[in-house]
């Protein structure tokens, strides 16, 4: 699959992008942006991916921001 995330990203996660659960994962967010408003923008999904090259990360840290919305 052609996941357009940052080139050393990209190369480390690319084996997970093959597997069947990611296939899954990304028909249904793909049928949820053509259905229903969703945060973020396609295009800003990796966003933080792109704005650190992989060498250049030293922790990461999960969550989801709670306001979200039209700005």
């Amino acid at each position: 699959m052609n996941v357009r995330i940052e080139p050393s990203w990209k190369e480390r996660l690319q084996p997970e992008f093959e597997k069947t659960y990611f296939k899954i994962l990304t028909d249904f967010v793909r049928r949820e942006y053509q259905t229903t408003r969703v945060f973020p923008p396609a295009k800003l999904i990796f966003n933080a991916f792109d704005s650190c090259p992989f060498d250049k990360v030293k922790v990461v840290i999960l969550g989801q921001d709670p306001y979200h919305g039209v700005r």
